[in-house]
């Protein structure tokens, strides 16, 4: 749109291009929450229907058990037949199936809360594929690690998804409030009703050890991501979260693969200060982090991180699920520390994104 200033001029006066508040455009597209279901009692299935046509779907799970053994597996449009595959990866143990009447992704059977978080493409025409990490809270309190799962299965049907059902095949319930939330993006939405809002943008403003989101208002669900950038030097960094100020009082546990290895649980892991204490980055590090953030649960967390290298030289993938065992708070502040001396660099951020 041209604005006309005075004497049909486009082009302003210093005066003018500087007077008033300049409009600024809504973002459009992004992430839209297409359907939910919240479990009204126990049951056995969480089923989502009704799904809008959309080129991607991302799908997040907070399923929690009454105590008995459930396991959780997939289906698309209610299908039943033998159209599905998968290969997991369970805890650092691997397997795969074909020809099943679902996709498994637990691979023992959960006793206690899971977060999930997924993606598909969505394309008609196609075989669907779908990619799923999910982390398990296993015994309450930091003195035991969670477990996890990373999935990746297909439907062969080719019908756009429109129902996807997350299903119970053990002997427990899936209880009251558990439940599945589906998203969906297209390149051509134009809508600016984004499910994930923008909770706290902040870059190191100098150099320093510390790097935090500040408070910012608490969400059920948290999507964190943050660049991690040193001063000069190897830097450490160890993740630490809590409500109004961070805890650093041994409530923390966690496991962790790094390039595909077997995961590392031992003493270290548990009943921590913070989560991590990766060491020796030099050349930047990027992380991707999920959380799942009921007031009356712990927290549980999954992070993906890219460590970079010199040169030529190939990046570390970590993997890591981790909880804070609190159940009487929400998260509303982040932060990533070095245990050591040198600064992170003011090339460092933190964003957070969260949504009810």
């Amino acid at each position: 749109m041209v604005e006309w200033l005075a004497g049909n001029r486009i082009r302003g006066t210093s005066t003018e291009r500087t007077a008033g508040t300049p409009e600024v455009p809504a973002v459009a597209g992004g992430w839209k929450e297409l359907a939910r279901t919240t479990l009204g009692s126990n049951g056995d299935s969480i089923d989502v229907s009704s799904l809008a046509d959309k080129r991607y779907l991302m799908f997040l799970l907070d399923s929690r058990s009454n105590g008995t053994a459930i396991s959780t597996t997939w289906k698309a449009n209610g299908s039943t037949g033998n159209e599905y595959s998968f290969r997991r990866n369970h805890d650092g143990t691997e397997g795969d199936a074909t020809t099943q009447p679902s996709a498994a992704t637990s691979w023992t059977s959960i006793v206690t809360n899971a977060f999930g978080v997924g993606y598909a493409a969505n394309k008609s025409g196609k075989e669907k594929l779908f990619l799923e990490h999910e982390v398990y809270q296993n015994t309450a309190g930091a003195g035991t690690a969670p477990t996890r799962t990373e999935n990746a299965f297909k439907w062969t049907g080719t019908d756009v998804i429109d129902q996807l059902t997350m299903h119970n095949s053990s002997s427990g319930d899936i209880v009251s409030g558990s439940e599945l939330v589906v998203l969906g993006y297209d390149p051509a939405d134009t809508h600016t009703t984004n499910f994930w809002e923008e909770l706290a943008d902040v870059p190191l403003s100098s150099a320093g050890t510390v790097l935090s989101s500040g408070t910012f208002t608490a969400k059920k669900y948290l999507w964190v991501q943050a660049f991690i950038d040193s001063s000069g030097g190897n830097v450490n960094d160890a993740f630490r979260c809590g409500n109004g100020s961070v805890d650093n009082q041994g409530n923390y546990s966690y496991r962790f693969s790094s390039n595909g290895s077997a995961d590392t649980v031992n003493s270290t892991t548990k009943s921590q200060n913070d989560i991590g204490d990766f060491s020796n980055i030099a050349n930047g590090q990027f992380i991707n982090m999920f959380i799942i953030n009921n007031a009356s649960n712990e927290k549980l967390i999954m992070c993906h991180i890219n460590e970079g290298k010199s040169g030529s030289s190939s990046p570390t993938r970590l993997e890591i699920v981790g909880k804070w065992a609190n159940t009487s708070d929400q998260i509303n502040i982040v932060e990533w520390r070095n245990p050591a001396s040198t600064n992170y660099s003011t090339k460092s951020f933190i964003k957070v994104w969260g949504s009810n």
